[in-house]
């Protein structure tokens, strides 16, 4: 190939110089001036999910209250009231970029309803969107926390409110001894992977594709917190019907993304002893097929039976308080 041309002012012509970066090099700074539309439409998502609970508190229908019954005042619980509404926005931004990634990775579709480039694009900055929403999630669950422990001097406070948010094993009250180190996990491990993108071209593409496949991880500890410390899907009614719905279309991508992979190394027959092929890689592929078929059934099952985990609303309110920090 011949290299270009280009002409100085005394019309001389110079070979340019080559452009040696990856043609998909893709730099984080445009994608987050791509990811300000999406961004904004989240905070409008946030706002209207943060009016919807208020409005349920001040109706009487808010499934928080009847778990915890002094939360009933969203003048002075706002700030949780805020951290729901970023935990479930931030989830359904999780459940769209997931549901980009399995339908790009995996037998390209007869249409699309973009360009697969646009489409891309659009992978990567809900991923960022969801990134931020995760941790304004976590933050003003820490600023509750901060807000409620009065009682204690500011640095006090903080530590406290820092260290029941973002330290693994630290919070000790109730659900949130599971359900938080879960969140906390779902987190931790969205960052890295989700910002992994912009170095591939350092750690090598192939590398990078095997991490990113763990963000399906992310996702399923993201539904789980959710499930165990929603308290506004605690409760057997819509709520928690329409979040185990939504889990449908992403088992069901994903278990076609297994079946008919688009990389030819990835398809699975029948095992025979040949060069690059090991009896545990196929053994896993196998496993991750049939486990994937597994959680479609599953969930037509806990669709269509109504057992899906949600518990009775009590007929009295519970005895409940704040989480306390119990005194050394």
């Amino acid at each position: 190939m011949l290299p270009e041309m280009t002409q100085g002012d005394d019309g001389a012509t110079a070979p340019t110089a080559p452009d040696r970066r990856p043609p998909d090099r893709v730099a984080l700074s445009a994608d987050l001036r791509a990811a300000l539309p999406d961004a904004g439409a989240a905070v409008l998502v946030t706002g209207a999910v943060f009016a919807f609970l208020c409005a349920r508190m001040e109706s009487g229908d808010s499934a928080t209250v009847a778990v915890m019954p002094f939360m009933d005042d969203p003048g002075t619980y706002w700030m949780y009231l805020l951290s729901q509404a970023f935990g479930w926005s931030g989830l359904l931004w999780a459940w769209g970029t997931v549901m980009l990634g399995l339908l790009l990775s995996g037998p390209r579709p007869a249409r699309l309803p973009a360009s697969r480039q646009a489409l891309e694009r659009w992978h990567r900055t809900t991923s960022l969107t969801t990134m931020a929403l995760m941790f304004a999630h976590a933050l003003m669950f820490a600023a509750e926390l901060v807000r409620y422990d009065a009682q204690l001097a500011w640095a006090e406070r903080l530590w406290a409110g820092f260290a029941d948010t973002f330290v693994p094993g630290w919070y000790d009250s109730g659900t949130g001894q599971i359900a938080i180190p879960i969140g906390q996990g779902a987190l931790y491990l969205a960052v890295p992977l989700g910002l992994l993108f912009y170095v591939r071209h350092r750690i090598g593409a192939n590398t990078w594709r095997r991490l990113h496949r763990f963000v399906i991880v992310v996702y399923v500890l993201s539904v789980w917190h959710t499930l165990l410390y929603g308290t506004n899907v605690w409760y057997g009614e819509w709520p928690r019907t329409v979040l185990w719905l939504l889990q449908l279309p992403v088992a069901a991508l994903l278990l076609l993304r297994l079946m008919r992979p688009s990389r030819r190394s990835e398809r699975l027959g029948p095992w025979k002893r040949r060069e690059g092929v090991s009896l545990p890689g196929w053994a896993g592929r196998a496993a991750g097929r049939v486990a994937a078929g597994a959680v479609v059934v599953g969930l037509l099952v806990v669709v269509a039976s109504g057992h899906d985990g949600g518990r009775e609303r009590p007929t009295e309110p519970p005895s409940t308080s704040p989480h306390a920090h119990e005194p050394e």
